[in-house]
């Protein structure tokens, strides 16, 4: 489950760190992407968007929960976390870098359809391109609101 929104700050980003962002009843403005992880996913879609070739550094995103700072260090202290550690399974909030924000906010309408069909190839199975389109279009949307708004986008992920 891989969950995009916006929020002001670090702070607000991370209430209720366990609870979806997508889900009914949720206070947070985001869209439900399925499958679409931050760093390959997602940043193959940046890649498409940009017309360069996909390298992990354009998703430089930050990691705020669960704290980096409290992850265990030894595999002895891997191996004594509890199984519901979200060091172990997730929830996981990542913050992401502006400039990806900037460029999901610029995609025109009249590429979505060239974008759906060649990120489709990341895909395992593919989706249909009328779904990759729609959330290409949710994505762009989002990242528009949070651009006037002054804001960052986020990434809420669980396995």
């Amino acid at each position: 489950m891989y969950d995009y929104y916006r929020a002001a700050d670090r702070q607000a980003a991370m209430v209720d760190p366990d609870k979806g962002r997508a889900v009914p009843g949720a206070t947070f403005d985001a869209v439900d992407a399925k499958g679409v992880d931050p760093q390959v996913i997602l940043g193959q879609l940046i890649a498409l968007i940009r017309d360069v070739p996909h390298d992990l550094d354009l998703m430089r995103t930050v990691t705020l929960y669960p704290p980096p700072e409290g992850a265990p260090k030894s595999p002895e202290e891997w191996e004594a976390l509890p199984e519901d550690s979200p060091y172990m399974e997730g929830p996981c909030i990542e913050e992401l870098p502006a400039d990806v924000r900037d460029t999901l906010a610029d995609v025109s309408e009249d590429r979505f359809a060239e974008l759906a069909e060649r990120w489709k190839q990341e895909f395992f199975p593919p989706p249909d391109d009328d779904y990759l389109t729609t959330l290409i279009a949710e994505l762009r949307d989002l990242a528009r609101r949070a651009q006037v708004e002054d804001q960052t986008i986020y990434c809420w992920m669980c396995e």
